[in-house]
């Protein structure tokens, strides 16, 4: 009964949160963050989150959602800015956080879980708080925070075996992991992703489309954990071609129910985490022993600034260096000036996963003895989670305004022409279609602007043949919008919003009344 009272406390307050931050224009994050405390105040938050209910409910799901609604052409064309943000960046934050951590007393291999387990930054965290940025920079963000946890995840098993087998640490030997782990990891979710998508279409009912995809980040996690590569990049890898490939495979009302499930589940998964890491904040405090609360806050603190300082070092040096090794007319035109990478670079918020892999850290070695500091590592990353929300994220907006960020005008420009393709498209097969379809008043209302006029029934039309031209039109206009997309050309958010419009008229088509 507790746990589903805490539960129901934690769905409210996500509501209750996310109503109050929108109302008052606060940042939502620190509102659900402050609920969670909240209720960690109060006998329902007594209970230690468990890191497998984040590792493997929360984050699978949550990882899909955003990496479904990615856009795969930016990512391609800033795909090694997002590499190295995912991997070196990683490394080079996991250092400096030990070595800052072993400057202020904690024990080398203590420092460097504590390195490995607040070096990537939180996908939620920074989806929930990054709207107002440039598709570009947008794409970026998520994309890197989608990937960053699978390199800090191998980094963790990696300074665990140190920490707690005594295992020697190697440089090669966690290249070889990474490797390992990454192309394991990809390999997996395209397998399943190749596999689940066409069973989707062999699915007769729109309710057991969304129940499988439900399923799916799960089928792409589970596997890939089991033998010990990267679930993080198994579920990413499955929704990016996911979002490719389904097109051609699922029906209007199949995909738009799961898009609508997938907005409320998201919605509640993303604020639940928030809540849920609050509640965790009074237990940890309480539970310190190991360190004085004074200086192990002091701690933290250093520490928090660390990872930020070491963020903003990254986007204003090493751009420049591989800009000296690369000066190819086609990397030239994508440089940003220092100006437009402030509002990456400040992006750098931590969060759930970041405390489910502290609480990972067993209580001792494989020898039976005590891990002293595991208390001091949960608490520093707690306050460290704390300090990036709350200084972060209610300021990238501000940041984001004062740099003066050029106006986005790609995406309308990109969705002109995609409308313009589908009609020219439509305009071309039009004759073919009347003459198997004759329907001249919805044939005028194609030509002139590619949709059929919702009076299809008119008197000198026969309803039947309206509804079918109607039908045969929109085939055409997928049948276009899947070559654009094969093209790879075009942002996948164009493509979907041209998508979701065809949906709906397919939707609507379905259901509409026949002609008795």
């Amino acid at each position: 009964m507790h746990t589903l009272e805490l539960v129901a406390a934690v769905v409210v307050a996500v509501l209750a949160g996310a109503w109050l931050s929108r109302r008052f224009r606060l940042s939502e994050p620190v509102v659900l963050l402050a609920v969670g405390v909240l209720i960690g105040l109060t006998p329902l938050g007594h209970a230690e989150l468990s890191p497998h209910v984040v590792l493997f409910l929360f984050l699978p799901a949550l990882l899909y959602w955003e990496a479904l609604n990615s856009s795969v052409h930016l990512i391609r064309s800033n795909l090694r800015a997002i590499t190295l943000q995912a991997t070196l960046l990683v490394i080079a934050t996991a250092a400096a956080v030990a070595a800052v951590a072993h400057l202020l007393g904690l024990p080398w291999p203590i420092g460097l879980v504590l390195g490995a387990v607040l070096a990537p930054t939180d996908a939620v965290a920074v989806s929930a708080v990054s709207g107002s940025l440039p598709r570009r920079t947008l794409t970026v963000l998520r994309t890197e925070s989608l990937l960053n946890d699978g390199t800090a995840l191998v980094l963790l098993a990696v300074t665990l075996e140190f920490l707690v087998e005594g295992r020697p640490l190697s440089v090669g030997g966690t290249a070889l992991r990474l490797a390992e782990s990454f192309g394991g990891g990809i390999a997996i979710g395209a397998a399943v992703a190749y596999v689940l998508v066409p069973l989707r279409r062999r699915l007769g009912e729109p309710i057991l489309h969304s129940g499988l995809s439900v399923a799916t980040p799960m089928l792409a996690f589970l596997p890939a954990e089991l033998i010990h590569v990267s679930g993080v990049l198994a579920v990413v890898t499955c929704g990016l071609l996911t979002s490719r490939i389904a097109p051609r495979h699922i029906e209007a009302q199949a995909r738009r129910q799961s898009y609508a499930f997938w907005e409320v589940t998201a919605f509640l998964l993303n604020g639940a985490l928030f809540v849920l890491i609050g509640t965790q904040i009074p237990g940890v405090v309480g539970g310190l022993s190991s360190t004085g609360l004074r200086d192990a806050t002091l701690i933290a603190v250093l520490v928090a600034l660390t990872v930020i300082a070491v963020r903003l070092a990254w986007f204003y040096t090493v751009p420049y260096v591989v800009r000296a090794l690369d000066r190819r007319a086609a990397q030239r035109s994508l440089r940003i000036s220092s100006r437009e990478r402030l509002p990456i670079a400040w992006a750098g918020m931590r969060g759930a996963i970041s405390l489910a892999a502290a609480l990972t850290v067993p209580v001792a070695t494989a020898s039976g003895e005590p891990i002293e500091q595991r208390d001091a590592i949960v608490f520093i990353t707690a306050v460290t989670v704390t300090l990036t929300l709350a200084l972060l994220g209610p300021t990238l907006p501000l940041v984001t305004r004062a740099v003066r960020l050029p106006a986005d005008h790609e995406g309308a420009r990109e969705a002109e022409l995609v409308r313009q393709r589908i009609t020219a498209r439509v305009q071309r097969e039009l004759p073919v279609l009347l003459e198997q379809f004759p329907a001249p008043r919805a044939a005028s209302g194609i030509a002139e602007e590619s949709y059929l006029p919702e009076q299809e029934s008119a008197e000198t039309d026969d309803p039947s043949t309206a509804r079918a031209l109607r039908t045969a039109v929109l085939d055409v206009r997928r049948d276009e919008l899947a070559r654009i997309r094969a093209e790879g050309t075009m942002d996948d958010d164009v493509l979907r919003a041209e998508e979701s419009a065809l949906d709906a008229e397919a939707v609507h088509l379905a259901h509409a009344p026949q002609a008795s």
